[in-house]
């Protein structure tokens, strides 16, 4: 094995190239990450790593900006494992196409943990996804077509299951619940 494919192979980090949001090659801790075989992973729609459609779709957008302007990207999001557990993972990107950002990006992923054993609704992991990038509820909000009022009673409501004071406690109390 030359010393580059053994470098992307024994990365610390997950690594994927995509094409249009197409699964073109990933390394093996990207795939055990996510507990997949790589073969099962290659030729897919990032689609199947998402917890619905939705999400698949609102967070397509999520980043061109910087992608365009030849920067990375980075965020923290919710992604699902092959058997349907949700993982909280640390996400950067780069686009190889600045002039068609999605046309092939090289991703990293890190995992930070797993949800908590309370399962979070569809809202609760649009929120939190919005809080670990930084967000107001004002810009989650305009983001997900939905009132800032409600974005805050759904953070009330995280930080009262966690039993945190506030969103840095929330992201923290997650990012160790593993470890």
């Amino acid at each position: 094995m030359d010393i580059e494919t053994l470098a992307f192979e024994e990365a610390p980090v997950g690594i994927v190239l995509t094409e249009c949001r197409i699964i073109r090659a990933c390394n093996l801790t990207f795939s055990s990450m996510l507990g997949y075989r790589r073969e099962d992973l290659i030729g897919q729609s990032f689609r199947m790593l998402y917890p619905s459609g939705e999400e698949f779709d609102r967070i397509r957008d999520i980043g061109l900006e910087p992608l365009k302007r030849d920067e990375y990207y980075s965020d923290e999001r919710m992604m699902s494992t092959a058997n349907g557990v949700m993982i909280w993972c640390r996400f950067r990107a780069h686009s190889l196409t600045p002039s068609d950002p999605l046309a092939q990006v090289v991703m990293s992923f890190t995992r930070i943990a797993d949800t908590p054993p309370v399962a979070l609704s569809p809202r609760e992991r649009q929120v939190l996804g919005g809080i670990g990038r930084g967000l107001t509820s004002k810009e989650i909000a305009h983001e997900l077509g939905l009132s800032p009022r409600t974005i805050d009673d759904v953070r009330a409501r995280l930080l009262r299951r966690f039993s945190v004071r506030n969103a840095a406690e929330l992201l923290a109390k997650l990012t160790y619940l593993d470890q």
